[in-house]
C-alpha cells in the first residue's frame, strides 16, 4: 500500500471514528475534511501522526489545533459559500486550507515569515486559490481587509483582544478557546449590535504565544 493510500485511509478514520462520533453533522464540512491532505500541512517527522487527536507541537509554542476542536470551532462557526473568513494564526495553512471549501474567501495571517512562506507554498501546490496569507501581528489581525463573517483564533486565549472583536461584521461570528487558569473553554462570539458570547464545549488547546493573561501589578 502507497504512503498516499495510507494518508487516505487515515483521514477517513479520522472523520468515521473521531469527529462524527463528537457531533460532526455538517456535510459540507465533513467533505471538506475528508479531502484536504493534513499530511501535507505538517513537517515531514510528523507526517506519521498527521491525523492522530491531538495538538501536535510545531516548536516555539505554536501547535497545529487537534482535529475535533478545530471541526467542532467550525461547525459552530457555521460558514456560508459567501463568507469572508479571518484566520488568525494560520501556522502551516490546514484550517484556512478546510474553510477554503466553505467560504467564497479566507484571510489568513501569521506573524511567523516561515509560516507565511510555507502556507502560501502548500496551498499554492494544492491548487487552493480563494486564500491569501500574510504576515501580521496575530493579535492585531488584518483590519484593512475586514470586517469578516467568520474569525477564527487558531489557538487559546486570555482573552480576545478588542482590535479582532472590532473586525466582526454585523452578524458575523469570532470562534477561539477561552484559557485562564486548567481547562479552556471554545466560545462563540456574534455581533448582533453588541458582541455577545457563548460557551461551546471544553478543550485543552494550548494558549498561542502572545495571548496569555496579562500579569497585574503586585503590590
Amino acid at each position: 500500500m502507497s504512503a498516499s493510500l495510507d494518508f487516505e485511509a487515515a483521514r477517513t478514520a479520522m472523520v468515521n471514528s473521531q469527529l462524527r462520533p463528537n457531533k460532526l453533522v455538517d456535510d459540507r464540512l465533513t467533505d471538506a475534511l475528508r479531502t484536504v491532505p493534513r499530511e501535507r500541512f505538517v513537517p515531514k517527522d510528523l507526517q506519521g501522526i498527521a491525523y492522530i487527536d491531538e495538538d501536535l507541537p510545531f516548536g516555539g509554542g505554536r501547535y497545529l489545533m487537534e482535529p475535533m476542536v478545530l471541526t467542532r470551532l467550525l461547525q459552530s462557526a457555521e460558514i456560508e459559500a459567501d463568507d469572508m473568513v479571518l484566520d488568525v494564526g494560520c501556522l502551516t495553512g490546514y484550517a484556512a486550507a478546510v474553510m477554503a471549501a466553505l467560504a467564497n474567501t479566507v484571510v489568513a495571517v501569521d506573524s511567523d515569515p516561515a509560516y507565511v512562506a510555507g502556507a502560501t507554498e502548500t496551498l499554492a501546490a494544492l491548487d487552493i486559490t480563494n486564500v491569501a496569507v500574510v504576515e501580521a501581528p496575530l493579535a492585531e489581525g488584518l483590519p484593512d481587509q475586514g470586517p469578516y463573517d467568520v474569525v477564527l483564533v487558531e489557538g487559546a486565549v486570555a482573552e480576545v483582544p478588542q482590535a479582532l472583536l472590532d473586525q466582526v461584521a454585523e452578524g458575523g461570528r469570532l470562534l477561539t478557546v477561552l484559557r485562564r487558569d486548567g481547562m479552556g473553554v471554545a466560545h462563540l462570539f456574534t455581533r448582533q449590535g453588541n458582541i455577545g458570547k457563548r460557551p461551546l464545549f471544553d478543550a485543552a488547546t494550548p494558549v498561542l504565544p502572545g495571548f496569555e493573561m496579562k500579569q497585574g501589578f503586585v503590590f
